[in-house]
């Protein structure tokens, strides 16, 4: 392919998704007719501009999704599954436009844009299974003068507000069970990324979704628009996935309104290799574990506790293997490591890079931005990382990889949850009774055992202590839209 048709087919994809707000089925202007402009963050060039949404324009949204739900909510459970599988349909037949739009966006490479999209399209399909299967259940009372009856109904109208880092997949795992359950909502995803909202949302639009059941606002700035929404008392619940910082906010904001609130946030994740593990499995899992989605992930393993007698071998393997990623715009081909967000992106993780060297870290391989255009960082690992350098106590959001050592299994498990997160963990070992030993003793929401990666539609994704509360995926999922109703029958 020529640079000029390449870069004809990235307008065409661009220029194929609405750049309007989406409501009440409607693609509309801002009220105030303001824009937003997104940016390639490979180049920092302007890939095009979006609209920039006020409080009216929220307003507008949400009295939609009101509107909406009644109507909705008493939809037959068959007709929102067919809504979400022909979703899943549109989605997977459009997977390579969508993969380039995700990669011009955010930066990720083409392939696992592919891969993102895929995960995202499983969420619709999952939930179109599981609408029909919402249950409640009749029994005897105790004292059997009576019945116990109960049901499970949707918690109404919601707002979601999703994350740059996957713009697609963290936007369907909250839509696709909310529709299940038969909700509706208003959707706020991050600045940088909206076009992958606005293309879901088009999507499920052509999939026959009624208007006002899904609401997309796209704005510069979150705080002014969501606010006034998390304090109405016509929202029911409010999904947020992003920063711990944040988080805490939004959860004092919904205290007003006593909200149902999911929460995932930040993580400090440890990765575990036990001197009995199988080397070259730990090395392939941290590979994905650090560098899925270039590091900037908050399942990402931000540190790597490594057995004393083994920790020498993995640390320059995986520095050999880490060293020989190709390093480009997503869209080139063999590009395994894609951008950081922005600039700010790089100057946090160089700070962190910088401090651990400062504490007497040895640089394997990398260890330095990348000159521009774009916001590229050389992936990099550590060796001999001061214990109290702040890239083992803060969320490091790219491809950087501390290895520190442990001398015992009880060592390891207290250096793990040495964190005020506890989202998600990894552990490689080949001693079974050991393998329990972690599992029950790390104190996180999710653990990947012997593998890199813990996403998966059918599984409860969500954390533990500061990395929040909630679930998304799975029935655990869909149980965070539906509250249950009670009816304490008397039969004669």
């Amino acid at each position: 392919m020529s640079t000029v048709t390449g870069a004809s087919r990235e307008s065409a994809v661009v220029d194929g998704v609405p750049h309007q707000l989406y409501i009440a089925g409607e693609w509309r202007d801002a009220s105030g007719a303001g824009t937003l402009e997104v940016e390639d963050p490979s180049t920092g060039e302007a890939l095009c501009t979006v609209a920039d949404a006020t409080a009216q324009d929220g307003e507008a949204a949400l009295a939609a999704a009101h509107e909406a739900f009644p109507g909705w909510r008493d939809t037959a459970p068959r007709e929102r599954a067919d809504v979400l599988r022909r979703a899943y349909e549109l989605m997977t037949e459009r997977t390579e436009d969508l993969a380039l739009l995700m990669t011009l966006e955010m930066g990720k490479p083409v392939e696992e844009s592919r891969g993102e999209i895929a995960y995202a399209a499983a969420f619709f399909r999952w939930y179109a299974e599981e609408a029909v299967r919402i249950d409640g259940r009749f029994t005897t009372s105790e004292n059997g003068k009576g019945r116990v009856l109960t049901l499970r109904r949707p918690v109404g109208p919601c707002v979601f507000i999703t994350p740059w880092n996957f713009p697609m997949a963290m936007g369907t795992r909250k839509v696709g069970p909310a529709i299940a359950a038969g909700c509706t909502m208003v959707v706020k995803p991050a600045k940088q990324t909206p076009l992958s909202m606005l293309a879901m949302a088009q999507i499920l639009e052509e999939a026959g979704l009624p208007g006002g059941v899904c609401n997309v606002l796209t704005a510069r700035s979150s705080g002014e628009l969501m606010a006034p929404l998390i304090a109405d008392p016509r929202t029911r619940k409010l999904s947020f996935t992003g920063s711990t910082e944040v988080g805490k906010k939004l959860i004092e904001q919904s205290a007003e309104q006593v909200l149902r609130v999911s929460m995932e946030l930040g993580g400090n994740a440890p990765f575990l290799v036990f001197g009995d593990a199988d080397l070259d499995a730990a090395v392939d899992g941290a590979l994905l574990a650090k560098m899925r989605n270039i590091g900037e992930a908050c399942t990402s393993a931000n540190r790597f506790l490594v057995h004393e007698s083994v920790a020498e071998e993995f640390a320059t393997r995986l520095a050999e293997r880490l060293g020989a990623l190709k390093v480009g715009r997503g869209t080139e081909e063999g590009v395994k490591v894609g951008p950081l967000i922005d600039t700010a992106a790089v100057e946090k993780v160089q700070e962190l890079v910088g401090d651990a060297v400062d504490r007497g870290a040895r640089v394997l391989t990398g260890g330095s931005p990348l000159e521009g255009p774009g916001h590229f960082h050389q992936p990099t690992v550590l060796a001999d990382v001061d214990p109290q350098a702040r890239l083992l106590h803060e969320e490091i959001f790219g491809p950087v990889a501390p290895v520190t050592t442990f001398s015992s299994d009880e060592e390891a498990i207290r250096r793990a949850n040495d964190t005020e997160y506890g989202l998600v963990a990894y552990a490689f070992t080949r001693d079974l009774n050991r393998a329990f030993s972690v599992i029950e003793g790390l104190d996180t929401g999710m653990i990947g055992l012997n593998q890199g990666m813990v996403s998966n539609a059918g599984a409860p994704f969500g954390g533990v202590k500061q990395s929040g509360f909630g679930r998304e995926g799975g029935p655990e999922g869909l149980h965070e839209y539906l509250e249950t109703r009670y009816v304490a029958m008397n039969v004669p």
